[in-house]
Order: C-alpha cells, then sequence, then structure tokens
C-alpha cells in the first residue's frame, strides 16, 4: 500500500489517514506532495488523487480517499478490533463522535488550521471556536467515563482507536493556540501528542522547509 499526503505541517486530514495506515500495522509507503507548490497548483501532482485531495490510499491499483474512507477500508483490511470498539454501545458512541469530527466544527478548522511548527501564545479565540471546544471537551468527558475508564487505559475507549485517530489534528490546534481547556482535556491532548505515531509525524513535519502562505494566521510564532 502507499498513502499520499500533502505536507505534515499543515495537512490535518492527511495525519488522520496516516494514522489509521500506522494503527493497522500492514506495511505501507509515505509519499509526499508539497501542496501550493507549481506542480499541486498546475494539477500535475494530483493526477493520482480521484478528489484532487490528500490524503489518498492506494493498494494494488485501487485508490482510497478521504481520511474517513481510508480508516474505515482498513479497519476491514486489518480488523475492526483495531479501531473501534468491542462493546455495542461504545462502538456506537465512537462512530458517531468520529462522524461529527469529519463533518462539523468549521469555525475551529477555519480560525485554526493545524500548524506543527509554530504556535500563537497570545491568540484570542472567537465565541464560535470556544463553542467548538466546548462541545469536543464534552464529547472527550463522555467517552472517557462511560468506556476509557472501565478499560483502566487513558484512551477515549480505552485503547488508542479510530476516535483518536479523528481527534488528533484537534489536540494539535488546542496546544498551537493556547485554546482554554479543562484539566481532563488538556492531559488527553497532552497523551495523544506524545503518542508514538504523533512524535514521527511531528519530528518529520518539523524538518519541512516548504513555501505555505495560506494558513498564515495572525500572532504566530515559530516554536
Amino acid at each position: 500500500m502507499k498513502i499520499i499526503i500533502g505536507n505534515r505541517t499543515y495537512s490535518s486530514w492527511s495525519l488522520r489517514g496516516w494514522l489509521a495506515a500506522k494503527q493497522s500495522l500492514l506495511p505501507f509507503e509515505t509519499e509526499l506532495r508539497v501542496m501550493d507548490s507549481p506542480e499541486w497548483i498546475s494539477g500535475a501532482a494530483k493526477t493520482d488523487m480521484p478528489s484532487g485531495k490528500v490524503p489518498v490510499l492506494w493498494d494494488h491499483g485501487e485508490a482510497i480517499w478521504d481520511s474517513m474512507a481510508i480508516l474505515l477500508y482498513l479497519a476491514d483490511k486489518a480488523g475492526h478490533d483495531r479501531f473501534w470498539p468491542r462493546d455495542t454501545k461504545a462502538r456506537g458512541l465512537a462512530y458517531a463522535m468520529c462522524a461529527e469530527m469529519h463533518s462539523g466544527f468549521a469555525p475551529l478548522r477555519a480560525g485554526c488550521p493545524m500548524d506543527l511548527q509554530r504556535h500563537a501564545p497570545r491568540f484570542q479565540p472567537t465565541p464560535e471556536i470556544m463553542a467548538d471546544v466546548r462541545r469536543i471537551e464534552q464529547l472527550w468527558e463522555t467517552a472517557l467515563t462511560r468506556f476509557g475508564a472501565e478499560t483502566g487505559e487513558p484512551w477515549l475507549f480505552g485503547r488508542f482507536g479510530a476516535a483518536d485517530i479523528m481527534f488528533a489534528p484537534v489536540c494539535t490546534r488546542i496546544d498551537t493556540y493556547h485554546l482554554p481547556v479543562s484539566d481532563a482535556a488538556r492531559a488527553y491532548v497532552d497523551l495523544c501528542l506524545a503518542h508514538p505515531f504523533m512524535a514521527e509525524w511531528r519530528a518529520e513535519a518539523m524538518k519541512e522547509d516548504f513555501p505555505f502562505t495560506r494558513y498564515d494566521v495572525p500572532g504566530l510564532e515559530k516554536r
């Protein structure tokens, strides 16, 4: 298998697809396409991207695009227990949380784009951004209280899985923009950022030196 990603520093959807590939434990290659490069803008870098976007997973000549589709495909291929909790009620909540993350939280996405090389310690979030953050805190608290704590493991549903993958870019946003969250939410953010897969992604992101101005936010500083 091969997964095509965009800039690790900025591409939150690429991060989700890549984390799903790592979680599958199946062998795969990673190919980076530099976003906003001349080849990207002209479309020459997108000829094998059916939607024109990253990530895309190629498996034996078949393309699977969209991070959620990639996650579902890899769960079918590697085993659902690697991604989803076994308990029916827990699995239902995990499905709903992943779907809400996939389709919602537009103010947080637009106002706090992922940026792993910089941070904004004086960022002032809008009420709409903070409403998204409070909703995410509520979801995390529900999962951690009802299902995560039962297993004795610290992830949303016990073991690291699909929900943690889908919310991983949110953890980077909370960290980058110093968004105010509860102690429990901050502990989960720190746990997620310290995961070996996340540490590997961030280490590679810090090496990137690609011109990219689309996500410039006032107040961002180099780490």
